[in-house]
């Protein structure tokens, strides 16, 4: 497809979303199955505009994926406005990491006996696969920085601490199909480079930035009168390059650093609101933030610098707008560029292997793992069900695909990762829904 095509093709999508919006919120799926489907109609079995392999497209697909998690952490960890000590959290970080670990470990083993991989290929794919996306859970997340209910809470912050666990499994899947039987010392470097300096080293880095600079741009704004919204998409464009940046050339996860970076200035925005419990964008608007609905006004009235609260919800409200839109535009493009993907690449032991991850593995792991008195049973079956795949797997793929990969390892590493990403894409879409509206009746 030429740029123009694509374009048109794109084009020709937002303006369908746009006129129909108000039947497709009738569905009972999600906006992301219907990008599937578009790309199948403009893939092979369709109108045949798209005809490339991945192999063609992989540089260029890693940036895309990787600007669109990023964006997505970052937007995400913006919205978690508790305490790093709250029971909310601790549920998360279970989820990111012994859960996380687990079901990594799990569906290795179904790769290897079931499938017969190798090791390394079984340990890649698995690695791929297992975490969260941030992009597709949005619906099954926090929907603003006042909700705080702890499922959405628990899946929401799994979703941005996640990358910092898995992606040391890439690495590590890499190295065993690059090297077969990698020698004890080769280990102990990915284990001390890889886990226990580029994870904390993340968090740290990401967080200290987010914060610091959150409490001085709030500082800035409320002494100079600054209510510029184009300002405040800079920042969020600024603190998503330099964090990512930053944590790359330390040798970190910038996954993990950016969202990091987020949780960061929303906490500046607490520390200025006094501990508040309502978010500064909501109360100096006055409005609460509906899920569905766009971000919040904000309200200066004539001297918007009299208190820094008001200043820090500006920023807050600007942010989420912007990074929102941005999110739900490189989701359209990206879902859509799977389905036109799907096709060349559909391997039918993606159904056993999704089906695995999906209804065993991973809701086995919650349960197992995650203790009762932070969720109940109900809610743990819940959040086993919702560990949706997506973007963030695209970028994993086109991350090991682009790094020497053995041809074979890497065709059929492809195939399966895009097969079940979209297998989740189609089972998540039709019943996450549905599935939310009886939790929150229940609730």
């Amino acid at each position: 497809m030429t740029f123009s095509q694509w374009l048109l093709v794109l084009g020709t999508l937002l303006l369908v979303l746009a006129l129909a919006s108000a039947y497709l919120r009738l569905l009972p799926v999600s906006s992301s199955v219907l990008y599937l489907l578009f790309g199948l109609g403009v893939g092979p079995i369709g109108l045949g505009l798209w005809q490339q392999d991945i192999g063609d497209i992989s540089h260029w697909l890693e940036h895309l994926a990787e600007s669109a998690v990023l964006i997505s952490l970052f937007i995400g960890g913006l919205k978690l406005r508790l305490p790093l000590r709250a029971p909310e959290w601790r549920t998360a970080y279970l989820l990111a990491a012994p859960v996380l670990v687990g079901t990594i470990f799990g569906l290795t083993l179904i790769g290897h006996s079931l499938l017969d991989m190798s090791w390394g290929l079984a340990l890649l794919v698995a690695a791929i696969l297992s975490p969260t996306d941030p992009v597709l859970a949005s619906l099954v997340q926090v929907s603003g920085a006042g909700d705080v209910d702890r499922l959405r809470y628990s899946i929401s912050g799994e979703a941005g601490l996640n990358d910092g666990v898995a992606f040391p499994f890439v690495i590590a899947g890499i190295m065993l199909l690059q090297f077969e039987s990698p020698n004890a010392n080769e280990w102990l470097f990915w284990f001390a480079k890889d886990v226990l300096w580029a994870v904390p080293a993340a968090l740290l880095l990401g967080y200290l930035l987010g914060r610091g600079t959150g409490r001085l741009v709030i500082y800035l704004r409320a002494r100079h009168n600054d209510t510029v919204v184009s300002a405040n998409d800079f920042l969020a464009l600024a603190l998503i390059a330099i964090s990512y940046a930053c944590a790359e050339t330390i040798g970190a996860w910038g996954f993990l650093a950016t969202f990091c970076a987020g949780v960061g200035l929303r906490h500046a925005e607490v520390d200025t609101s006094g501990h508040d419990a309502v978010p500064a964008e909501e109360a100096a608007s006055g409005t609460l933030r509906e899920e569905g609905q766009a971000a919040p006004v904000v309200e200066f009235g004539s001297n918007p610098g009299e208190h820094p609260q008001i200043a820090a919800g500006a920023v807050m409200a600007d942010i989420l707008s912007f990074g929102g839109l941005l999110e739900r535009l490189l989701e359209v493009f990206m879902v859509t560029l799977l389905g036109a993907l799907l096709v060349q690449h559909w391997d039918w032991r993606a159904l056993p292997l999704g089906l695995a991850l999906f209804c065993l593995v991973r809701p086995a792991m919650v349960v197992l793992l995650v203790r009762e008195r932070l969720l109940p049973l109900r809610q743990r079956l819940f959040v086993g069900w919702f560990g949706i795949r997506g973007i963030g797997s695209l970028y994993y793929l086109s991350y090991a695909v682009n790094h020497d990969l053995p041809p074979l390892s890497g065709r059929e590493a492809t195939d399966l990762v895009l097969s079940v990403v979209a297998l989740s894409i189609l089972l998540h879409g039709l019943t996450t829904q549905p599935l939310l509206g009886l939790y929150e009746r229940r609730q």
